[in-house]
């Protein structure tokens, strides 16, 4: 079932009745449930709740059109009926406007450019299990969410890449640095030194204050999990995305000359130590887009997707876009051979 959801080209997907979940065929893209505009949003997604949730395990992505959602307050009464609990996210790496417990703006980033496959705090000691996007305002061109499937870019990818990460692990280093990124109240929701200081020893994080008294830190985590419900191998990481040579190059030369090569806000190693290099950073990128599927936004479209088994990312747009992102139903993936969290990275 997953092959025939997830693909780029020639495969076609299924869209589920509202009410039976039965199937038909539409064209390539994650399946497109239609609400038929119901009264009262929240009530039909309560109604509709365990087969939503059947619908995201089945294919790691879901589209409900037609709910008529119209502001972040629609977005969170649906995400109560739906979720299990919200996520408060702490770890940013880019600047958001909470809405409330779990839901949020879309985070800060140039529209020029785009936001590479990822799975949300996928660094993080726990990530959200459940995501939701909400489009309020579509754009005028470009700006899709994404999709592609993890188990299956983990299987497209070169033997060599994934046997080192998976054995290795990767590591995710970060320069909390003024004016560029989010700021240590925004990622850890407070900038007090001591609360700082147990957050990262309490979830595996080693950390050093700089002279200046800006902050760096450096965790350690898997490349490659399983599934808590399936027991799927998921290619599970951030590792291109937050890496250096996914910057434009005008940025990454930018960064370096402001801050030096160890002050970028972020950046992604092998477990070891060991960069990645550009070439195995580029091969992770394409096998992506290779496995990506998209479906343009339409106003009120909601967007419902397994995070562990289902990357996503976001296209460069132009005109608004306002996509409200909500996260439910935390989930911890780190082993405990992986903790270590100490001061001095």
């Amino acid at each position: 079932m997953l092959s025939g959801v997830f693909r780029k080209r020639r495969a076609t997907t299924t869209s589920a009745a509202p009410d039976t979940g039965t199937a038909a065929p539409v064209p390539d893209g994650p399946p497109v449930l239609d609400a038929e505009d119901p009264p009262d949003m929240a009530a039909w997604a309560a109604g509709r709740r365990d087969s939503l949730r059947e619908l995201v395990a089945e294919y790691g992505a879901l589209v409900v059109r037609g709910l008529g959602l119209r502001t972040p307050a629609d977005v969170g009464s649906v995400l109560r009926e739906v979720a299990e609990r919200p996520v408060i996210e702490r770890e940013a790496f880019a600047a958001r406007d909470r809405h409330a417990d779990g839901v949020y703006s879309s985070s800060a980033w140039p529209p020029t450019q785009p936001m590479c496959m990822h799975h949300e705090l996928s660094y993080a000691f726990e990530c959200p299990g459940l995501m939701m996007f909400a489009c309020l305002e579509p754009p005028l061109e470009g700006g899709a969410t994404a999709l592609a499937d993890a188990t299956a870019v983990l299987h497209a990818l070169p033997s060599e890449v994934v046997d080192r990460f998976a054995r290795e692990g990767w590591l995710l280093t970060r320069a909390y640095n003024e004016g560029i990124g989010a700021t240590l109240s925004q990622s850890f929701g407070t900038d007090d030194r001591g609360s700082v200081e147990a957050y990262c020893r309490a979830h595996a994080i080693d950390w050093s204050w700089q002279p200046d008294g800006s902050l760096r830190t450096r965790q350690h985590r898997h490349a490659v999990v399983r599934h808590p419900v399936s027991g799927r191998s998921c290619w599970f990481n951030q590792i291109a995305f937050l890496n250096e040579w996914t910057m434009a190059p005008e940025v990454r030369e930018f960064l370096i000359d402001e801050y030096g090569p160890d002050g970028l806000p972020f950046n992604t190693s092998y477990g070891s130590g060991d960069p990645v290099p550009p070439d195995v950073v580029e091969q992770i990128n394409k096998t992506y887009e290779d496995h990506a599927v998209r479906r343009p936004w339409q106003r009120g479209d909601l967007l419902l997707v397994d995070n562990i088994r289902t990357a996503h990312s976001r296209e460069a747009y132009q005109g608004p876009r306002n996509i409200v992102v909500a996260m439910a139903d935390p989930v911890r993936l780190v082993l405990p051979r992986l903790q270590a969290g100490r001061a001095g990275a």
